[in-house]
């Protein structure tokens, strides 16, 4: 179907896809270019974060760029919700490790044959290392992923974030049944399984890597060889660079290019951890490509 609302419609095709992720059923927009696609990007969200957001980018990547892109919601999340969170029983890793691999096994069928780049944001490309599958991708690329721990953010931040894990949230997650973000500041409600995972991976040293070979799959990544491009926002109090170069270090001994990106070099306002696909910060976009 054409997207009436693309502001390149004629040149650019948007369907809407629903894509089996084991027994969850998640919904995706894959954006076609209008003529043979030199790459084909799948574009893992951010926690929270529906996949309307990047519908600019999306749109930038297929019109202007040749590249196909695939952008989809979790499960039990954004236009893929069947009910009410408190009913979820969906985890972080599920999102991470069935419903990425699921989007990209749909977005091959789609498109066999043409370079597969993944753009993880934030966690989006947290656990990518964990997966397998991996042999056609040709390119990782992280925005603003990392592994994080609460006394990695810089003050004032640091004050929301411990309220979050250990102060008036954690009651509310109990009492409610999941995570009420709207009511909270977050901007999105998650389940519950979402939230205490998210939670203990932000406030134990290592993040999920102690879970490694036994809850979680160990790192393979670097048995892959596929090159990994690292951004990191000068800005983000959410994610600083030291997280996403802790994240790299993850990714193994593979080709990685990692760039700090500053506000006033890209010749915007600000970007800090989610402004990287922001409609008003398209002057950086280029960068986020990988060099032709």
């Amino acid at each position: 179907m054409l997207d009436s609302h693309a502001e390149h419609t004629a040149d650019i095709r948007v369907e809407e896809l629903r894509i089996a992720a084991g027994d969850a059923m998640l919904a995706g927009r894959l954006y076609h270019p209008a003529g043979r696609a030199r790459a084909a990007v799948v574009l893992n969200g951010a926690t929270g974060v529906p996949q309307r957001f990047y519908r600019h980018f999306a749109r930038w990547l297929a019109a202007g760029q040749q590249v196909a892109c695939l952008t989809y919601d979790y499960r039990d999340f954004g236009d893929s919700a069947r009910g009410h969170p408190r009913h979820s029983g969906a985890t972080m890793a599920q999102w991470a490790l069935e419903d990425q691999p699921a989007a990209r096994a749909e977005l091959q069928r789609h498109y066999a044959g043409v370079p597969l780049w993944v753009i993880g944001h934030s966690l989006g490309a947290m656990l990518m290392p964990l997966q397998d599958g991996l042999k056609d991708v040709a390119r990782m690329i992280v925005v603003a992923g990392g592994l994080v721990h609460h006394h990695d953010h810089p003050w004032p931040y640091r004050a929301l974030a411990l309220a979050f894990w250990f102060g008036h949230v954690p009651p509310l997650v109990r009492a409610l049944g999941y995570l009420p973000g709207r009511a909270v500041g977050f901007g999105a409600d998650l389940p519950a399984g979402v939230y205490w995972q998210w939670r203990r991976w932000c406030t134990t040293p290592g993040s999920y890597l102690p879970e490694t070979g036994a809850a979680l799959p160990l790192p393979g990544w670097a048995s892959t060889g596929v090159p990994v491009d690292l951004f990191a926002m000068a800005d983000d109090d959410v994610v600083p660079p030291a997280a996403v170069w802790r994240l790299g270090g993850v990714f193994g001994n593979v080709l990685q290019r990692r760039t700090v990106l500053l506000p006033q070099e890209m010749g915007v306002k600000r970007i800090g951890h989610l402004g990287a696909f922001a409609r008003d910060n398209a002057a950086l976009w280029p960068r986020l490509l990988p060099p032709q």
